[in-house]
């Protein structure tokens, strides 16, 4: 079976794909209620761990811990497969907390779905998978491998946004001509923002900018529903125990999700979140105060979209009345506030699709169907770079390597390559690479600049078999050292590993970026 599954911050939403159909796969609860997800959570009691329905069971019994949201650990600068994380009294590894989650996953869409009667154990899982465009070297590599280790052939890892894409053609394709070929995709999800401008050319998508916001999604809108309640009825929240914040935070969520662009008034039930600590059983006041509180949210995610936008001229497509539209997915995009703030801004181009929480599943069912015939061409996301010397070791600089216009190999394709060569000039290579959102005009780096990796590499060859390398001082040699080739190539999943060789010796070693 052939399935798109987008693993969210809040929901995971499996579609699956059907002779040309795209359903939304649909699960049962411990209620014996149909759902359109598995929530993305986890909760701990008594050393044993439970995920996604089997902890939404649970969430409310106050005997166990419950961790929502812990995707976002994986947008962390310092987060790699191999880093430790707590959910109650348990402590492993992030890599392993994803893939017992999607192991969840696995076996939910084996025994708790709508699609189980078409599967067996046996069954391949074929699954075109999403990431976020802005995510991170190690986001990439822990979801891609907690994928496969779950069980799921994985077909393909698309950027978020880029999936969409695919949607949009799949129930729009009237709208775009010859002139308006281009479409914007707002992507407001639970935990990330991302943008793309989408060149769509019959069934090739080329991706021609991205932008984004690591950690901006409707968790936030959540919280800033809780502190404008909290301020209305004069409760400090720091005072609030975390099982008592959770509670108001899940029900800020619910009130979030059931607003419209009719609805006028909030009320939340202080009492039945906070206990104790409430200062009145209910706090009740104007939608509008609380669209006024978020609209410096939106705002940030209008100000991301700015170099989208702009890059629209540069590559001739001329202004935006030339643009398809603007297409609006993402659960947290279902917001009456955020539609409302990018019409004012775009006007009748923005276009909202039916199903905004499922969309990219959607899309990524279509890129998993090899029978649609979709293209898609892709581009890194960041900028990866590596710290050198220059000014024989006065001067530091940073060194692009791969940048955002570097387009990913096509599916299955050979990765992309860059081959730098030099002789030596000292006896042991220090490397420092790191990727951040952009450079400006002088090479500086723009947004977060996250470590990806130290690596010692020995020159002088009574180094090679030295077993610490980071106990011996780095030397200038006057004379010319060995040849030393970097070799690194960039994959279709947007990752990126390093092969440094002496060519005078054959000494070499090869380095996976962003594993930790």
């Amino acid at each position: 079976m052939r399935l798109g599954i987008d693993f969210g911050t809040t929901r995971t939403v499996v579609a699956c794909a059907d002779r040309g159909n795209y359903p939304v796969v649909g699960f049962t609860d411990d209620a014996g209620d149909a759902i359109d997800w598995v929530p993305s959570i986890v909760a701990e009691r008594g050393g044993e761990l439970c995920f996604g329905l089997d902890a939404l069971a649970v969430a409310g019994d106050p005997s166990f811990t419950v961790a929502r949201s812990f995707k976002r650990w994986l947008g962390a600068p310092d987060a790699a497969p191999s880093k430790l994380v707590r959910v109650g009294a348990v402590t492993l590894t992030l890599g392993d907390l994803v893939t017992r989650f999607l192991g969840h996953v696995r076996d939910a869409l084996l025994t708790r779905s709508n699609a189980a009667r078409s599967l067996s154990r046996a069954t391949e899982l074929v699954a075109a998978v999403g990431t976020p465009a802005n995510a991170r070297a190690a986001q990439r590599l822990v979801t891609l491998d907690a994928f496969r280790r779950a069980g799921f052939a994985v077909h393909a890892m698309i950027h978020e946004p880029s999936a969409a894409g695919f949607e949009y053609t799949h129930r729009h394709r009237d709208t775009l001509s010859s002139r308006r070929d281009a479409v914007v995709v707002y992507d407001l999800g639970g935990g990330t923002f991302d943008a793309s401008l989408v060149r769509m050319s019959g069934r090739l998508h080329e991706v021609l900018a991205t932008a984004g916001i690591n950690r901006l999604g409707g968790d936030d809108f959540d919280a800033v529903l809780a502190r404008l309640a909290a301020s209305r009825a004069g409760v400090d929240l720091a005072r609030v125990d975390d099982g008592a914040l959770a509670r108001l935070l899940e029900q800020c969520r619910d009130l979030k999700e059931s607003l419209h662009p009719s609805s006028r008034a909030i009320s939340v039930d202080l009492a039945d979140a906070l206990g104790p600590d409430a200062s009145r059983p209910e706090v009740r006041f104007p939608v509008d105060a609380y669209y006024e509180a978020c609209a410096p949210l939106v705002e940030r995610t209008l100000e991301a979209i700015a170099p989208v936008m702009a890059h629209l001229d540069v590559e001739g497509a001329g202004d935006l009345a030339q643009i398809a539209g603007v297409y609006v997915v993402g659960g947290a995009s279902a917001l009456p506030v955020v539609a409302r703030m990018l019409r004012e801004r775009y006007g009748r181009r923005v276009h909202r699709s039916p199903h905004p929480s499922a969309a990219i599943a959607i899309g990524l069912a279509i890129a998993a169907d090899e029978g649609a015939g979709f293209e898609l061409a892709d581009r890194y996301s960041h900028v990866f770079c590596v710290f050198r010397e220059r000014a024989a070791g006065h001067e530091v600089v940073l060194d692009p390597i791969f940048t955002k216009a570097s387009a990913l190999p096509a599916r299955a394709a050979a990765p992309s390559t860059f081959t730098r060569a030099y002789r030596a000039a000292h006896n042991l290579g220090h490397y420092r690479f790191f990727e951040c959102a952009a450079l400006d005009e002088r090479g500086t780096p723009r947004g977060d600049l996250t470590a990806l990796g130290e690596v010692l590499f020995p020159f002088d060859r009574e180094l090679e078999g030295a077993g610490d390398l980071a106990a011996r001082a780095v030397e200038r040699r006057e004379v010319p050292g060995p040849h030393i080739e970097e070799r690194y190539t960039l994959d279709e999943h947007g990752m990126v590993a390093v092969v440094i060789r002496n060519v005078d010796s054959g000494h070499e070693r090869e380095f996976r970026l962003g594993a930790g």
